[in-house]
């Protein structure tokens, strides 16, 4: 059967696979509600080591029934499985590629762009919302984020950033990103949200509690799930400025935070990248007051690997 066999109100709920090339496939379990309503997509393990997104939804598919809810839910807990069980770092082993970085897909191409185009030709005509689980990875230290798309059409922007305020996360940021898998389906005209949560290759049980109640959060936002009243978050700040800094060379990256979501005045010093001889590559100090997105934590680093981010309050 074809996802789209599945409708809202049948009250069926099936884990079915997702082909890609023979012989991979990714696992995918619908949940048809039993009354009509909206169709939200939930992805997670885009990176195979970000793990708290991956155990929320695995716990998901089997705790969410079609008696509780309107409208359908398409969960896919681990979009890179290869990744995932050889504990590869932010890439698809097959080709080396960061499927992030890979909308819009190919049919032509290597195999994560092959993935992008299976799982928007898939997903993107099935989704009224699209929520995709991401965390810090194995050499990251991340404070709890929600990303929604500014570089789409107002309306869209605004049903997003909603979406996002409902959530009990403290940061929502503003975000220009257009070739992942969340950032294209906004740009294909679907709201969508990008939450982080966990990081250092780590996962927790209250983490995964907390991630759960997010996707619960959405759920209600959307009418999903009945709720006696939904109410913007009030302690999330948005951010609508942020630097995302990145290596100009290989070198040593000796970072000065002490941790994500620490907030510094303008002017601190954020970290220096050196070579092997301690020779001052580049030296980064914030360039307003704010806030530690997120950081890279190992003393090695490539060029263009990400150092850290930085957000305005």
């Amino acid at each position: 059967m074809r996802l789209s066999d599945f409708k809202a109100g049948s009250g069926v709920k099936q884990t079915l696979p997702l082909p890609v090339t023979s012989p991979y496939s990714v696992e995918m379990t619908v949940i048809c509600g039993s009354r009509p309503g909206k169709n939200l997509v939930v992805t997670a393990g885009v990176h195979g080591c970000e793990y708290v997104g991956i155990e929320t939804l695995n716990r998901l598919k089997r705790e969410l029934e079609p008696a509780a809810l309107s409208g359908r839910v398409i969960l896919l807990p681990l979009v890179n499985p290869e990744g995932f069980y050889q504990g590869s770092k932010q890439t698809i082993p097959a080709d080396g590629k960061n499927l992030n970085r890979m909308f819009p897909g190919k049919p032509d191409g290597t195999f994560s762009s092959q993935l992008a185009r299976v799982l928007e030709e898939t997903l993107y005509p099935e989704a009224d919302f699209l929520m995709d689980l991401h965390g810090g990875d194995v050499n990251e230290a991340l404070t709890p984020l929600v990303f929604f798309p500014a570089s789409v059409p107002e309306s869209l922007s605004a049903a997003a950033s909603a979406a996002a305020e409902s959530l009990s996360v403290p940061y929502r940021v503003a975000s220009t990103s257009q070739n992942g898998l969340y950032s294209w389906a906004a740009q294909c005209g679907i709201p969508a949200l990008l939450v982080e949560r966990g990081d250092r290759g780590l996962w927790s049980e209250k983490e995964v509690a907390a991630c759960r109640e997010n996707v619960y959060e959405l759920m209600r936002h959307l009418g999903i799930l009945n709720a006696a009243s939904v109410s913007p978050c009030l302690q999330q700040a948005e951010i609508r400025r942020a630097v995302y800094e990145e290596a100009p060379a290989d070198g040593f990256w000796y970072p000065a935070v002490s941790a994500a979501g620490q907030k510094l005045k303008q002017g601190t010093l954020l970290g220096t990248l050196k070579d092997s001889y301690g020779n001052e590559i580049a030296c980064y100090t914030a360039p307003f007051d704010g806030v530690v997105l997120y950081y890279t934590l190992s003393l090695g680093v490539k060029s263009g690997d990400p150092l850290i981010a930085y957000g305005k309050l």
